[in-house]
Order: structure tokens, then sequence, then C-alpha cells
């Protein structure tokens, strides 16, 4: 089992949870072939809405991703992009739970504490949480039934 953090305006995390699905960095097959069923899920939320909303920098949605293999969706226009086939995958998330700040767990997760500039990090789009990190963005959503 694997943990996942995805960068995603909160907007567009919405539409996803709506859909049960996870599309990470702008469609694209790499990020979404890495995750596996059974690999927890967590989004954070730099913005409230694409492509210039407010700062949010938030945890926004969880869940774990579900059985079956990634598929390409119909064709979007993506900006400059143009039409583009994101591939997507199943994901059972969370209900009920809290959207949380990243700030206070700063000095906490093993993936900011000792890196003054971890906003450089969340540029990847996707990243590999440790489980003690997903374990506590878990718990601070209210997502106890997914802390490792």
């Amino acid at each position: 089992m694997r943990y996942w953090l995805a960068v995603v305006h909160r907007d567009h995390v919405r539409r996803g949870v709506e859909q049960g699905i996870a599309q990470v960095k702008h469609g694209a097959r790499a990020g979404i072939a890495r995750m596996s069923p059974g690999d927890g899920l967590v989004y954070y939320s730099p913005l409230d809405v694409y492509p210039s909303g407010a700062a949010l920098r938030s945890f926004t949605a969880i869940g774990v991703v579900a059985d079956g293999d990634p598929w390409q969706g119909a064709a979007m226009m993506m900006g400059d992009k143009g039409d583009v086939r994101p591939w997507r995958r199943r994901v059972e998330y969370l209900e009920g739970i809290a959207e949380v700040p990243i700030a206070p767990l700063l000095p906490v997760l093993e993936l900011t504490r000792d890196t003054p500039n971890w906003g450089w990090l969340m540029r990847r789009g996707l990243l590999e949480l440790t489980p003690h990190d997903f374990g506590v963005i878990a718990h601070e959503m209210g997502a106890d039934t997914l802390v490792p």
C-alpha cells in the first residue's frame, strides 16, 4: 500500500469527488498509473478556484483508490493544451471530512518539517507520502478509518 498527495484546486477536487474519480497533473497518465487499488489519496488545494482563485492551502479530500484500471475520459478543452483526453481512475472518497489547513501541520509532516520552501515540492502535482504523513493528515481531517 502506498500513499499519495495530489495537488489540485478545490473546485476541481470537488468535481472529482462528485464523480468518484481521480485525475492528476492535467490528466496525464503517468501519475494515475502509479496508483494501485487500496492506495490512500489525499488532495492538497493551494487555491480555491482554477486558475487564479483565492489562496486556500488546505487538504480538501481524502479516499482510497478503488478496484479497476485507469481509463481515458472523453475529450475536453484544457486551456492552452487544447483538447485532452484525461486519464482517470475510481476513488472511494470519505464523506463528512473536514478541510484542514496545512500551516499547523508543517512542523509535523515529514514532507515539510525540514523544508522551508515546501511549496516548491507541491509543484510536482503528485507526491508519494510516508504512512506517518498520510496518517497525520487523515486524523486531522476526521478520516481515522484511513490512518495506517
